[in-house]
């Protein structure tokens, strides 16, 4: 029997777009003869749809149309089968519209791949794929992510973090604070964003105000960090989890600035043909980059170390930075469901889409399976002391 995939993408986030396209990517590229597809399409007001239409890309053109031809539901565990709800739910007849068997979220940035829509599943007790909710978390804050890494004595580049009400309370400090850290250039980034949302780069103090104050935009903190003058960017996806990973071919991502732009990632890569959606895989890349063996297996080998340092589960795309005045390495950031899940960069190796996502899926149920052997209840009789009033472990409450 064919297992059941519950495809979840879109959100409240500015990378909602980017999301359907990876989406539907997926799920035009699994294997119909193992898997039936359930799209489950999330609006920006967290509303969740599913139907014909929501699989298809073209009619994400006009999106009320498209709500218009779709079924709104909740998500629903009975008894451990997962449940698609007609919603608002009528007094009669069968309210179910589609099942599940595992979930599967295809979506990027805050409010979904931060480990929020991964905590809303857990809570439901549906095995999903990819990142459990403490990997996505550090995964989506670039700051929490780069601590852990030194941590675990991974090359990272230093940066600060700004709090937005703490910059405009006293804006000539915090740029003085900078600029006794670190020398210009400097890269601003909002702390966590993805898709190169919110990125500038800064080579006075005014416009490192500006960028900043852009950044500012898109969330709460921003995280500066030094620029590195003569740069090469390098990305390479790891397939696995804490047991057991593997590292993708190497890429090199072209540019039309300094700064890798969204625009770089999914306008400049050519023309969509009509109901196509390339995404990330449309970019412009060396692929393979052109590395030495010894800088190709350093990166592939510090990508796992890097992936496994955050508990990563699934496929993940790690992005390195190479400083070519004395060719250093430094990890740049983890993406934890990356854009177009990385599919590009494991075809050199020989693994097919199709293939790719069966992996994860399978990664999703062991999983499931290693948690099904812990224990959620600890015996105690500690309710029944309670009668009348409640104390607590420090006395009466």
């Amino acid at each position: 029997m064919a297992i059941r995939v519950g495809v979840f993408f879109g959100g409240k986030t500015v990378e909602h777009e980017v999301s359907i396209i990876s989406a539907i990517q997926a799920i035009n590229a699994f294997d119909k003869e193992k898997y039936t597809i359930v799209p489950i399409y999330i609006t920006k007001n967290g509303d969740f749809y599913t139907g014909e239409a929501t699989a298809t890309i073209s009619e994400y053109k006009d999106i009320p149309a498209l709500l218009k031809k779709s079924k709104r539901v909740i998500v629903f565990n009975e008894k451990g089968e997962y449940q698609l709800i007609s919603y608002p739910i009528k007094k009669f007849g069968n309210p179910v519209v589609d099942t599940f068997d595992v979930a599967f979220p295809i979506v990027h940035g805050t409010n979904v791949e931060d480990g929020a829509l991964q905590g809303f599943l857990k809570t439901l007790s549906i095995p999903f794929v990819g990142p459990d909710v403490t990997a996505s978390a550090l995964g989506m804050d670039k700051f929490a992510m780069k601590t852990v890494w030194k941590y675990c004595d991974l090359p990272i580049l230093d940066a600060k973090r700004l709090y937005v009400k703490q910059y405009f309370q006293s804006v000539d400090e915090s740029i003085a604070d900078l600029e006794g850290s670190f020398s210009y250039p400097m890269i601003v980034k909002p702390l966590n964003l993805g898709s190169s949302v919110g990125i500038r780069k800064a080579r006075t103090s005014g416009e490192l105000k500006e960028a900043l104050e852009y950044a500012f935009l898109f969330a709460n903190y921003a995280l500066v960090e030094p620029a590195i003058t003569n740069l090469r960017e390098i990305n390479c996806a790891v397939l696995g989890d804490k047991e057991s990973a593997k590292a993708s071919e190497c890429e090199e991502p072209l540019t039309t600035a300094d700064i890798l732009s969204y625009e770089d990632k999914y306008v400049n890569g050519g023309k969509q043909s009509k109901g196509s959606a390339k995404g990330m895989s449309g970019a412009k890349r060396k692929l393979p980059a052109d590395l030495s063996y010894e800088q190709r297996e350093y990166i592939r080998d510090l990508a796992i170390r890097a992936f496994q340092a955050l508990d990563v589960n699934g496929v993940s795309r790690v992005d390195f930075l190479i400083d070519t005045d004395n060719d250093k390495v430094y990890l740049n950031e983890i993406n934890t469901i990356p854009g177009s899940l990385a599919f590009y960069l494991w075809e050199p190796t020989g693994l097919k889409y199709s293939q790719l996502l069966d992996e994860l899926v399978m990664l999703a149920l062991k999983r499931r399976r290693e948690e099904e052997n812990i224990s959620y209840a600890f015996d105690t009789n500690i309710l029944s002391q309670y009668e009348g009033g409640l104390k607590g472990a420090k006395g009466k409450l």
